[in-house]
């Protein structure tokens, strides 16, 4: 197989029709480590929306166990890409996901904009640091994708193409986002985190890289300073370099999963390591119901 021939696979594919399969071949074949990268940037920036990051400093889910809640969020999602929508797999991890947030008073506006992050992030960081681009069949692809899972998650006027979701996430940024002191112990328990990973003399390099990787706007909302211009031009030189040896590799034979990365660490593996069932957390119920999909499935 060569360099392109999934690409070219890809691009004989419906998205309209074949989005999972598409978004499957992008995300764990064509550019794994890039989609956990982008995503992980894109949940980041919701908590510059103070809605957002007040309500997750509330919980403390993203403060006082912030591993365990991005190794839930990343499996839960990890789900549904691996599974489908229909599936038992896919079905409990969305029933999971409308349990959470069904227990809180969280805006319909708030969670189409986290939608859009999903969709825009990942291509913008392909833009910049992938070792290609996504194709325009691709990014019509994971619109389709998260649109559907959209309406498994009864957002309502949910956008429909890339341009579409594209728009409403810079409009709303603009009109949204805001300093606010809980959504900043949000962002520096996820910087934390990042450094975690790493042998701890190197945390204070990755902190720095971390923050050489955001953009002004963000950085003006949280009031962090300017990072070292010598820096952010060592991290984006390093991630360039690397999407040019990527480039030279040859195709993945093998997809890699969200499950597989290792900065998930609370679980040892799957499916022995953990039950979609248990995964998150289990506030209790409210007025808006119980959490299940909205989207009919044709057996209970």
């Amino acid at each position: 197989m060569g360099r392109y021939d999934r690409l070219k696979h890809i691009l004989q594919l419906d998205p309209e029709e074949d989005f999972l399969e598409i978004y499957r071949l992008s995300a764990t074949y064509e550019f794994p480590w890039d989609f956990a990268r982008s995503l992980e940037l894109a949940l980041y920036r919701t908590y510059a929306v103070p809605s957002i990051g007040r309500l997750l400093a509330r919980t403390a889910e993203l403060t006082d166990r912030t591993q365990k809640r991005y190794d839930d969020t990343a499996l839960l999602l990890d789900a549904v890409v691996e599974h489908g929508f229909t599936s038992d797999e896919g079905r409990t991890a969305i029933r999971r996901i409308n349990q959470m947030h069904r227990s809180y008073d969280i805006s319909d506006d708030d969670m189409r904009y986290v939608l859009c992050t999903f969709v825009v992030m990942p291509k913008r960081w392909l833009d910049t640091y992938g070792w290609r681009r996504l194709s325009g069949h691709e990014q019509h692809a994971s619109a389709v994708y998260y649109r559907e899972l959209g309406k498994h998650m009864g957002i309502p006027e949910i956008p429909c193409g890339y341009g579409e979701f594209e728009t409403y996430l810079d409009e709303y940024e603009a009109a949204h986002f805001a300093w606010d002191p809980d959504a900043r112990r949000v962002s520096d328990s996820t910087l934390d985190l990042m450094a975690s990973w790493y042998p701890s003399p190197l945390a204070p390099a990755v902190r720095g890289a971390s923050k050489a990787l955001l953009d002004d706007s963000l950085l003006r909302t949280f009031r962090y300073g300017p990072p070292n211009p010598a820096v952010r031009k060592l991290v984006q030189g390093a991630l360039r370099a690397r999407a040019r040896a990527v480039r030279l590799m040859p195709p993945r034979r093998t997809p890699h999963y969200a499950r597989q990365n290792p900065e998930i660490k609370g679980y040892p593996g799957y499916p022995v390591g953990y039950r979609l069932e248990d995964l998150g957390t289990f506030p209790g119920r409210t007025e808006r119901g119980t959490g299940g999909c909205p989207v009919p499935h044709g057996r209970a």
